[in-house]
């Protein structure tokens, strides 16, 4: 599994911290940006770098940071075969892999503290999808909704 992190502005030092802490941790890490602090930049592109590599690989995962998490999600969640969510503590998270095999989670950096947000990535990293039918049955039927030209 290799994580691919994005984060504008709002998200930036959280990312940081998270980024140290999973290499830290001997993980295949790779920052898709932001790479500076910079106030002018849009969440949009790093949501939909890391989105799109995802996408890539059934294995892989996104993180992505911003001041709220909220507009992370809705960008990365139009590129098909994401799965975004935004979490805010570790159950959310928890649930989020188990019942809907979310493939990207966002993290607000304006609400949650490094030691809140690795619990969280923690927890998340190492929830499976629980493959129930039920659940099964509901995540193809978002990826039916992606190929059903909903979007245009």
């Amino acid at each position: 599994m290799k994580i691919f992190l994005g984060t504008d502005h709002g998200g930036f030092e959280l990312k940081e911290a998270i980024k140290a802490y999973l290499i830290e941790a001997g993980l295949d890490v790779e920052d898709l940006g932001n790479t500076e602090m910079d106030p002018e930049d849009d969440y949009v592109d790093f949501a939909k770098a890391v989105a799109e590599e995802v996408a890539k690989n059934e294995d892989d995962r996104g993180l992505l940071f911003c001041r709220s998490a909220a507009g992370m999600v809705m960008a990365a969640n139009k590129v098909d075969n994401i799965r975004a969510v935004a979490a805010f503590d570790e159950k959310s998270a928890k649930h989020s892999r188990e019942h809907n095999n979310a493939n990207v989670l966002a993290l607000s950096g304006d609400w949650l503290d490094a030691d809140k947000a690795q619990k969280m990535v923690d927890s998340w990293l190492k929830e499976p999808f629980s493959h129930e039918e039920r659940h099964r049955r509901r995540v193809h039927k978002i990826s039916e909704l992606e190929h059903a030209g909903t979007r245009d």
